[in-house]
């Protein structure tokens, strides 16, 4: 029974969320998920009604600048976590001492502990600061003016913004993705690696064509895994972000925000609407976090089903 735990967690999780958010689907339609409008409204004025749902007069809301500023962020992090994540595994099971590889594993794993509203106040006063007056501002003016690198160009901000979300974030995926894919590296038996080392591949083809094709399906599970952190990652997302609720960052540097970052950001405010029509239209963007979260998943299990059985002993693959 206890197997289903989890299942029956998950259920009943989607089906408050819905039922609480349902008057708001109503009310605000497939809007919702294109507009960019975050108001309110007058909460302490005149109540307007639509479709049998009060709502303050004037409120109006969109979600895709938080959805695109989850995807983007997200997105980054993959970008920036699973090389390094892939790299550290490699190097912990392959390629140091025993005892420097303890060493480092100890520190991955704590690294896992900080809690992140730690990570986020260190990004906020110390990494955004320095990125934004010493890094930032050398890539943005050595970048060529055309179209696909003219969102590393523009104003760096102070600090606050997409890319040092996307990097924070990366830090906090990496311990995820690091440990599972050491772990799995671990695994891979030493036959195959000594078959290519005798036939003279070196270590980076042992790596590219052995070790990592025999574990392609975990390494997909784990970076899932550390995507889903991603999508839910709240307090250190809405302290470096910037929490920007209507528009969508022109450039790499500019302030945004995220679903969960402006749930949490929000919800304190949603309690002065006495309809209670803004923390059901939270409630909604919740239900958007979840479906997005859902296929995400949906994808990787599709991906893993397709690649598991490439992976293949040292004759199958050189």
């Amino acid at each position: 029974m206890s197997a289903f735990v989890p299942l029956v967690a998950l259920v009943l999780t989607v089906l408050v969320l819905a039922f609480k958010a349902w008057p708001a689907i109503r009310v605000n339609g497939a809007h919702f998920l294109v507009g960019s409008s975050w108001k309110p409204g007058n909460v302490y004025g005149a109540v307007s009604t639509t479709g049998g749902v009060a709502h303050p007069l004037g409120s109006s809301y969109g979600a895709w600048p938080a959805i695109a500023g989850t995807l983007e962020s997200s997105a980054l992090a993959i970008i920036i976590a699973v090389p390094i994540s892939i790299g550290a595994a490699f190097a912990l099971t392959e390629r140091l001492p025993r005892w420097l590889a303890e060493i480092l594993r100890s520190a991955i794993e704590v690294l896992a502990g900080v809690p992140s509203v730690l990570l986020g106040l260190w990004g906020a006063l110390t990494l955004g600061p320095l990125l934004a007056n010493d890094v930032y501002p050398i890539v943005a003016n050595h970048m060529p003016n055309v179209p696909f690198f003219s969102f590393f160009r523009g104003p760096t901000g102070h600090g606050e913004g997409l890319l040092t979300s996307g990097i924070v974030l990366a830090l906090m995926i990496i311990p995820i993705v690091a440990s599972t894919t050491r772990n799995l590296f671990a695994q891979v038996p030493a036959l195959p690696k000594e078959g290519g080392e005798a036939l003279g591949m070196t270590d980076w083809e042992v790596g590219r064509k052995i070790t990592i094709p025999w574990v392609r399906a975990g390494i997909i599970g784990a970076t899932v895994l550390g995507l889903g952190r991603a999508f839910g990652e709240t307090i250190a997302v809405a302290m470096i972000s910037g929490s920007l609720l209507n528009t969508i960052t022109p450039n790499i540097y500019g302030t945004m925000g995220t679903v969960a970052a402006t749930l949490v950001t929000q919800l304190d405010s949603a309690f002065a609407d006495g309809t209670g029509f803004e923390v059901r239209t939270l409630a909604e963007l919740a239900v958007v976090l979840v479906v997005v979260v859902l296929i995400v998943n949906t994808v990787a299990r599709i991906i893993v089903r397709r690649t598991g059985h490439l992976a293949a002993p040292v004759g199958g693959v050189i």
